[in-house]
């Protein structure tokens, strides 16, 4: 241990610099440390990991975020490095996934497709993170008696949506060995829908079942979060239909 901190200089008294909070002990870097060190560590100590916030992710979500919310931050992985890690994983993985989703949607399905769902069906990782603050519009809005700020509610919905990615990187991996067209539009098409919806439910009724709603109103307001976010694009689609046909009608002659 030496005497002053090696980062700020300030006097160590303890296992840990009172002033930048550095450890009093440092090492020099080697092969073996770093392997058997920092790299472990890294994965599985850092606010005690990646897997014991994912595991709570996957089994008490609602309750594990809100503690979060609450302060209880120590055990958790921060949620904005978690995200760019599995998209920056999603993007390594990119170029052997040999389809995508658009690929999978009928000719049928394709004609009556308008922007708006094109946008949605060519880029659906970028339309997670987009989510974001559209589903914190929603659960502020559906969940106002809580009175959590509308940036509470954007750290709730950046929680909730690391396990859809995590998913959707899975079925990416999944997609690299698997060249069965009707498995592989179940797992682009179908099941990424039923799982967030579901999980969604799951997770706003577990995250807001301590502030006081009734059975009824909890379950009703957790089922309207999702399902205006779902409904969300076939309104916008409505409008956009409605103001081509006022536009046609303008220009059209006479």
């Amino acid at each position: 241990m030496s005497q002053n901190c090696l980062n700020c200089a300030s006097s160590e008294l303890h296992n840990y610099c009172p002033n930048c909070g550095q450890k009093s002990t440092t090492h020099r870097y080697s092969i073996k440390h770093f392997i058997a060190h920092d790299l472990v560590h890294g994965v599985w100590h850092v606010d005690k990991g990646i897997l014991f916030t994912v595991l709570t992710l996957f089994t008490r979500p609602g309750h594990g975020v809100r503690e979060f919310i609450q302060g209880k931050r120590a055990n958790y992985f921060s949620f904005v490095t978690l995200i760019l890690l599995i998209l920056s994983l999603t993007a390594l993985l990119a170029p052997y996934v040999p389809v995508k989703m658009a690929d999978l949607v009928p000719d049928s399905s394709k004609a009556l497709m308008n922007d708006l769902n094109k946008f949605m069906t060519n880029y659906p990782k970028l339309v997670v993170i987009i989510t974001i603050p559209v589903y914190a519009l929603f659960s502020f809005l559906w969940f106002r008696k809580a009175k959590l700020n509308f940036s509470e509610h954007l750290v709730i919905n950046s929680n909730r949506v690391i396990p859809e990615l995590i998913i959707s990187l899975v079925i990416a991996a999944i997609s690299v060995f698997c060249t069965n067209k009707s498995i592989l539009t179940f797992l682009y098409l179908v099941l990424p829908g039923v799982f967030s919806l579901s999980y969604s439910i799951w997770f706003y009724h577990q995250f807001f079942s301590a502030y006081n709603y009734s059975k009824k109103g909890l379950f009703f307001r957790s089922v309207l979060v999702p399902v205006s976010y779902f409904m969300l694009p076939f309104l916008i689609g409505i409008a956009l239909g409605i103001l081509q046909v006022i536009k046609a009608g303008t220009i059209h002659p006479g």
